[in-house]
């Protein structure tokens, strides 16, 4: 009877620690989804950024621009 009783207890026992550690695997499951999804609004963020710079810089008007500060730059020298 003890060696049943401690059977159970063992199983039970053995079943707890199981459960508990698939909890800690999807929190930190999770934790590396959130990480990803900052990552990835970080990445869709950026590349915006990029390409209005890239308009800005392609643009005519700024090379003009740029080309006039440069003789400011030298008459000014």
């Amino acid at each position: 009877m003890d060696m049943t009783a401690i059977a159970i207890v063992a199983i039970c026992a053995w079943a707890l620690v199981s459960i508990v550690d698939s909890a800690k695997d999807k929190s930190k499951r999770k934790l590396n989804n959130k990480e990803a999804d900052a990552y990835k609004a970080e990445i869709a963020e950026l590349k915006e950024r990029v390409s209005v710079l890239e308009k800005i810089v392609t643009d005519e008007r700024y090379d003009l621009k740029k080309q006039f500060a440069d003789l400011e730059k030298d008459r000014v020298a």
